[in-house]
Formats: C-alpha cells, sequence, structure tokens
C-alpha cells in the first residue's frame, strides 16, 4: 500500500475508537456544576483564571503603557486558550475541554497598546452556539447524550496554541486539523488540509521552527486510538513539504517535542484505556510500571526513528535540546503526581478553590548516548516552573537560557507568580515577582530587530490581577529579568488563563 492510501486508512479506521466512547457514552455525565464554579469565584476571585466566557469576542480595548516601549519592538503577542466552558447548566470538568478563543495584544506605535479577542469559529462552536449546548465528545469531560463524530474535526476545539507561517495565523490542538485565522480581525477562515489526503489528520499544538524557516510538526495516532507518530515538515512559504508516518512500539501520550540542528525527538509516556468508557482522560491511565519509548528522527530521514528507553516520565512541554558529543541533551518539565498531570487544576475548574493544586513540577535533562542506544534522565533541581521558552538563535552545541513561569514568594493562588530566567548550566537565575495575588503566564521570547546574540530580546507576557478584575501585559529585558517590566499596562477586564502564543513582530 502506498504511503497516501496509508495514511487515509489510517484515518478512516481510527478516528471513532478514541472519541467513539465518549459519544455512545449514556451514564451521566462527570461534569461539574456552573452555579458551584460562580461560588468558588467569589470565595477565590483568582478562580477568574478559569471562568467562561458568555461572549464571541472581547474588546477592541486600547489602553495607555506604563514605561516607554523598547525601541524596536513592533508587533502582536498573539495568545490562545480555553475560553468557552460552560452551556445548559454543564460546566467542562477539564480543562483541556473549553473552545479555543484567540487574542491579540497589538503593541501600537503611539505608546499604547490595543486587545481585541475572538472564539474560534470551528465546527464544534459553530453548532453548539446554534444548539445551545455541548453536542460533541471532549477530551476529558462525558457529555451526555453526544453526537458521533465523522472525523477529529467534528470535535476540534483549537485551543491550545497559535502560530504564524508567512504572513498567515493558525489556531492549534493536539488532536485534528490547525486552523487559520485573520491575522487582524481574527475571524476564522477554516481548517488547513496541507493535502487532501491528510484533511483532518492531528496537526499538533507545538510545531518548532527550524533555523531555515521551515516548521516541524508530529500528530499523535495514539489520540485517535491506534499507535504512531504522523511527523510534518511544512515550509517556511507555507507549503507541505512532507508527512511520514513512524509505528511506534505501543501507545504513548506526548503533547510536545524536542529539536537539535539535525534531530527531532518524541517521548511517549506509556498509558493503557481501562474499560469503564468515558472521555478520553477519564479512560487514559498513565502506566509508570512501564519505561518511556523515546524516538529520535534525523531532519534528513523523516521516515525512520533510532528507538531509546528510559524511566516513565509523563511530560508536557519541553525547553531547549542540543547536540553534546556523540550523543543529545534535551530539557523537559516532569510532572511527578499522574492524577495531577492527567487533569491539571481540576479543582480550580470545579471551584474548588481551597483544594486546587497546580502540582509539583522539576526541571529534568533527558541525556541520550546516540552511539550506544542509551538513555537516562537527569534532575537539574530546579522546580515548580511550566511552560519554558528559550531564544532558538542558541548555538546548537550548548544549553540554552530558559524563561518560565515560577514561583516566588507567598502566592494567594496554586498557580505561578513570576517569571524567571534559568541558566541550567550556570547554576543561575534570575527572577521577577509580580506579586502575592498577581498570576504569570508563558512569556514568549522575542529577538532585538538587528541583533544576533543568544538572549538579546524581550520577554512578553500576560497576567491576571483577580482583585481588580483585569488582565494584563508586561515587556521584560530578557539579559535583566530581575528589573522587572519595562513596559506593562491594564485591560478594563479579566480574560481566561490561556496556554500558548506567539509574537509576530510588524513588517
Amino acid at each position: 500500500m502506498d504511503r497516501r492510501r496509508f495514511l487515509r486508512t489510517l484515518i478512516s479506521s481510527t478516528a471513532g475508537l478514541a472519541l467513539g466512547a465518549a459519544a455512545l457514552r449514556s451514564a451521566p455525565a462527570f461534569a461539574n456544576d456552573p452555579a458551584q464554579f460562580a461560588e468558588g469565584v467569589q470565595a477565590h476571585p483568582w478562580l477568574l483564571g478559569w471562568r467562561s466566557v458568555t461572549s464571541e469576542t472581547l474588546g477592541p480595548a486600547t489602553v495607555d503603557l506604563q514605561g516607554r516601549l523598547p525601541t524596536g519592538l513592533a508587533g502582536t503577542l498573539y495568545r490562545n486558550g480555553p475560553a468557552w466552558s460552560e452551556r445548559n447548566g454543564l460546566r467542562y470538568d477539564h480543562w483541556f475541554d473549553g473552545d479555543g478563543m484567540v487574542h491579540g495584544w497589538h503593541f501600537n506605535g503611539d505608546g499604547t497598546l490595543s486587545h481585541r479577542a475572538r472564539m474560534v469559529a470551528t465546527p464544534k462552536f459553530t453548532r453548539e452556539q446554534k444548539a445551545g449546548r455541548f453536542l460533541y465528545p471532549a477530551t476529558g469531560t462525558s457529555i451526555p447524550n453526544a453526537q458521533a463524530v465523522r472525523n477529529n474535526d467534528d470535535a476540534n476545539v483549537a485551543n491550545t496554541s497559535v502560530i504564524g507561517i508567512n504572513g498567515r495565523l493558525f489556531a492549534l490542538c493536539e488532536s485534528g486539523s490547525a486552523f487559520e485565522v485573520h491575522p487582524d480581525t481574527l475571524d476564522t477562515l477554516g481548517p488547513v488540509t496541507w493535502r487532501p489526503d491528510l484533511a483532518a489528520l492531528p496537526f499538533s499544538a507545538h510545531p518548532l521552527v527550524d533555523r531555515d524557516g521551515s516548521l516541524w510538526n508530529f500528530g499523535s495516532i495514539s489520540l485517535l486510538g491506534g499507535a504512531g507518530l504522523l511527523v510534518w515538515h511544512i515550509g517556511k512559504d507555507g507549503q507541505l513539504r512532507s508527512a511520514n508516518v513512524i509505528q511506534t512500539p505501543e501507545r504513548g501520550y506526548l503533547h510536545a517535542f524536542a529539536m537539535t540542528d539535525q534531530h527531532l525527538v518524541f517521548v511517549l509516556a506509556p498509558f493503557d484505556f481501562n474499560a469503564a468508557g468515558g472521555s478520553f482522560f477519564e479512560r487514559m491511565q498513565f502506566a509508570p510500571q512501564r519505561p518511556a519509548r523515546i524516538a529520535v528522527v534525523a531532519k534528513d530521514a523523516p521516515d525512520k526513528a533510532q528507538w531509546f528507553e528510559a524511566p516513565f516520565a509523563a511530560i508536557y512541554h519541553f525547553g531547549d535540546a542540543y547536540q553534546r558529543g556523540d550523543g543529545i541533551v534535551l530539557r523537559a518539565v516532569r510532572r511527578d503526581n499522574m492524577d495531577e498531570a492527567r487533569s491539571p487544576m481540576k479543582e480550580a475548574m470545579a471551584g474548588d478553590g481551597a483544594h486546587a493544586s497546580n502540582g509539583r513540577t522539576s526541571l529534568v535533562e533527558l541525556h541520550l548516548d546516540m552511539r550506544r542506544g542509551k538513555a537516562h534522565w537527569q534532575d537539574t533541581g530546579i522546580s515548580t516552573i511550566e511552560f519554558p521558552l528559550f531564544d532558538p538563535r542558541t548555538a546548537g552545541n550548548r544549553g540554552a537560557r530558559l524563561y518560565a513561569p515560577t514561583v516566588e514568594g507567598p502566592a494567594t493562588a496554586p498557580y505561578f507568580n513570576a517569571v524567571a530566567a534559568f541558566d541550567v548550566d550556570r547554576g543561575r537565575r534570575q527572577v521577577w515577582r509580580y506579586g502575592t495575588d498577581i498570576l504569570a503566564e508563558e512569556h514568549v521570547f522575542v529577538p532585538r530587530p538587528g541583533s544576533r546574540d543568544a538572549d538579546d530580546g524581550w520577554l512578553v507576557g500576560t497576567l491576571l490581577d483577580p482583585v481588580n478584575a483585569r488582565s494584563g501585559i508586561a515587556v521584560l529585558d530578557a539579559r535583566h529579568v530581575q528589573d522587572g517590566p519595562v513596559v506593562q499596562a491594564w485591560l478594563p477586564y479579566a480574560v481566561p488563563l490561556g496556554f500558548h502564543g506567539t509574537f509576530v513582530a510588524r513588517s
């Protein structure tokens, strides 16, 4: 069977396996009560970060910048995250379930900042808006009387990340197509089909941009009930270069991956499905008694993998990866509690602010010996971080400086209240604490125009101030994080916490 026919057979034979169990479930839903959540917000205002929006659009709002915008910083921070999580007396149980909303934080040239946001008009969201209730299976919540889905995009929430390619903007999630949105209006233009036989196949939420401007990504067939990795390569021009399937030895969960100058590295956490039925994350049980399977794929041979094994690790996000002699070193954030790994901030979604926890995380290194075929984990001693990013201009033979939200000092919420820069190899850390009540999100690195030196640029990150019911944005000098924001702005309203974003410089 040729590769294109194989891909088409793959999607047609597996699309119903993982989602179908939830679609056919007739038992009562394991979902939350919106009224209970509303009561929780009254007692714990920081739960605003998990509140559902009730409007398809927010803004546009224009506010003054506090401080002076650095010369050369011009453009838009786009962010994406779950935003619509309640309908008809039902509230999603899992943070990953809410329909996606893309935000545009636009730095104007006149000392102001403008914000607008719009729901991604996926088929799921559009149909459920019309019906006034949830219709389709969710990743982590059982929906009563859910309709069967024909393909992944019937249940696609496009809620995890956003990426710019050749002047175009795409909203991404784990299990279906990228959805293109207009970079100015944020109107949804529709799902992207990179090639007709690849329609609706998973195009995951963490693509990585290579030094030549091309983009690598993967699709996890495990999310569809099978086993395998679909490796995507998209050119700088936004056209498909290749799509290859790598067979995997067993089911393994992965949300992101790492990349060196020559290789892609995929770490699969083994899991089993229980027989009780329900949504994907309700059925999925991590299998820490089995080793993680690690695929190393050479960029010049993306249809083949060299396989390694290492002790089990539950990981959502990776930092940098680099070549060291005959091996590869990569950094990742490991989650130590399996239940919290399956459903982060579960209590917050239920409005239980008194017992909510973000779980313990540790920054670990994976060392791969390419010659001997061996792999092992090494602890860095850094904990309580997530969403690590770095300057991709860093040389490919050394570790990068990592930027990540963290916790510093007392915090009202069981969430991040600071941002830090970590020089792991030298054991150095710089940190800026926003305050006891502020919730800090991912901070994107933006290079200074015209510079070539790694880490010469800024961090641009979003914030939530629940005491004053407002969301904000901050810009810090990446080399002097401890000095705090050089410029900051606050909206007159609060938006839900999201996951990931990208900065698109003004041309």
